[in-house]
């Protein structure tokens, strides 16, 4: 008897469902074996692996060129960083001297990326571990340039195409769109892979993370993708595809209707007005924001500018990026977040005296990092603090533990005032700093911390995570990573009511701010700013116009009556929205 609707679990990628047919990339499979080569023929073989690099950049540049024609510049980026690692001088030297011990060049590249892809694997934070696919994906094209294979075409695709491969570069994602792919699923990758961040912007429906899915599919196998959810349906039942076409046609009305929620308040029924601003970490993604009807950047990621340079970048470039987002988003406000990086993930832009730490997500890394080396700190600063005679920017400090950070960032930032004046370039003095609230420290003394600044921002990724003791992209424990649990709303409220206390106004960049599901719960603690990735904030914005203030605050105090999770879960399910 034939099998239907095999389920299997992923990690959703990219929102969205897609109903197609499997079209199975196949993955280059490269049977490397050591060789001995003589001395006479070394030359030649470091000739081999020149060639090899050139043709490969060749490659790179194309990606590039593509990635910029359709996302811009700053999704070509993601190119650059594939660039720098063919060009980084540490792995070529190694596998340079690899060769010149008499190993022959497919093997040296194989053993030193393989050696270099274990480190990754030790670090914490998701979106860095991520980085270890890029370079395995140079290396791969490497590989095949040495093998004189050709690169795989997608031309064979159709539209009821979706994608299966053990994993995809942003490339190969950009040029599904322009032969209509209808999604896709990967054996790797996770929410912050180069490739799901591209299918994102793209608007793609995908899953990666289903390990062995190349071996569970055979080509033009029915299948579907539900990127809401993280699932992939194998031979999907009539009656399965009956309702995921009426689900995907629900999605396009839904998609529609919301359109109309684009230029209008993000107003309660009863009068109350929020802000919604949306999340973004370069230039390119403020035009979605708009599109989606933002009011707001609520978080700018600079992180961005590192991780895609091989060197620290410039005050100049900081204040072109900055004036960029903050002359697109005007009158709206731009809240830049200082760098939030570790020490660990960026020694190779010439910090080499930073050891790596056993556990760097709490170890030296945002405001932390930045007082450890203040002149990297203060270029970044003085980048903003020019950039803000465009626009209406703030400055938001990250990962705030202690009152003594914020005084001594602020001592920096008056250092970056001076050096300004001296120099005769303009800025505005009277910039507003806040801070993010991350840490349960911060979430304690937010009364006085309130005092010390000009807003608050809520993040409650990394609250939730350090408040709960749970690693939320642990599959094992990534169950107990609960937003509504007792213990977090009464330090959201907390803070709320601190900030308010002090006259200040207080918003959340953290996915909960995203969720349709809390919009009530966070109007009624009076949230002032809601801030979310762009495609979100239709859905939060029709809520919020379907629900009153009262209502809101109502359902509030219902659920601070309750003692455990499944009350909670009971008051939400008889709430009602309009």
């Amino acid at each position: 008897m034939k099998q239907n609707n095999i389920i299997l679990n992923g990690i959703a990628a990219s929102s969205g469902v897609a109903i197609g047919k499997v079209f199975v990339l196949e993955e280059d499979d490269f049977l490397v074996i050591k060789k001995e080569i003589s001395g006479s023929h070394i030359k030649q073989e470091l000739a081999r692996l020149k060639d090899a690099i050139e043709k490969t950049k060749v490659e790179l540049e194309e990606d590039q060129k593509e990635l910029n024609k359709v996302l811009g510049e700053n999704y070509a980026k993601i190119a650059d960083a594939h660039l720098l690692i063919l060009n980084d001088p540490m792995i070529k030297n190694e596998i340079e001297k690899m060769i010149n011990k008499g190993t022959n060049a497919e093997y040296a590249v194989h053993k030193v990326v393989e050696n270099f892809s274990k480190t990754f694997d030790l670090i914490d934070n998701e979106y860095f571990r991520e980085r270890k696919h890029d370079l395995l994906d140079v290396a791969k094209k490497i590989m095949r340039n040495l093998l004189g294979k050709t690169k795989k075409s997608l031309a064979d695709l159709d539209e009821d195409s979706i994608i299966v491969a053990k994993n995809l570069t942003p490339a190969d994602t950009v040029n599904m769109k322009e032969v209509m792919v209808k999604g896709f699923v990967t054996e790797i990758g996770g929410k912050t892979s180069h490739t799901a961040l591209v299918a994102q912007s793209l608007e793609i429906p995908a899953v990666v993370g289903l390990k062995d899915i190349t071996y569970k599919v055979k080509q033009e196998m029915p299948i579907i993708v539900d990127g809401n959810l993280g699932l992939v349906i194998l031979d999907p039942s009539k009656e399965t595809i009956e309702n995921y076409k009426r689900e995907y046609e629900i999605q396009i009305s839904n998609k529609k209707e919301l359109e109309k929620f684009k230029d209008l308040p993000a107003v309660t029924t009863d009068g109350r007005e929020v802000i919604l601003g949306a999340n973004i970490e370069n230039p390119e993604e403020v035009r979605a924001a708009l599109r989606h009807g933002a009011n707001a950047i609520g978080l700018y990621r600079s992180e961005f500018m590192y991780m895609s340079k091989k060197t620290m970048p410039t005050e100049e470039e900081h204040y072109q990026n900055y004036s960029k987002v903050a002359k697109m988003m005007m009158p709206y406000e731009v809240i830049i977040r200082t760098m939030d990086l570790g020490g660990d993930k960026i020694s190779r832009l010439g910090l080499m005296n930073i050891g790596r730490e056993a556990n760097p997500f709490m170890g030296l890394r945002a405001i932390r990092f930045c007082l450890k080396y203040p002149d990297i700190f203060k270029a970044q600063l003085k980048g903003i603090l020019r950039a803000s005679v465009h626009g209406n920017i703030k400055i938001m400090y990250p990962m705030i533990s202690r009152i003594s950070e914020i005084k001594e960032a602020n001592k920096i930032l008056e250092q970056a005032k001076e050096e300004l004046k001296k120099e005769g370039k303009k800025f505005r003095d009277d910039i507003e700093v806040g801070v993010m609230i991350e840490v349960p420290s911060a979430a304690v003394i937010s009364d006085i911390i309130a005092k010390e600044v000009d807003f608050l921002s809520i993040g409650t990724n990394d609250l939730i995570q350090y408040t709960m003791a749970v690693d939320r992209v642990n599959a094992d424990v990534a169950h107990l990573y609960t937003p509504m649990h007792p213990a977090i709303l009464r330090l959201l409220k907390n803070i709320i009511d601190s900030a308010h206390a002090a006259g200040k106004n207080v918003g959340m960049c953290g996915e909960m701010a995203g969720d349709p599901l809390y919009t009530a719960i966070l109007l009624g603690l009076g949230l002032d700013e809601f801030s979310m990735s762009a495609g979100q904030i239709p859905k939060v914005k029709k809520i919020i116009r379907s629900i009153s203030k009262a209502e809101s605050k109502k359902l509030v105090e219902q659920l601070f009556k309750c003692t455990n999770m499944q009350e909670i879960n009971i008051t939400m399910k008889k709430f009602k929205y309009r």
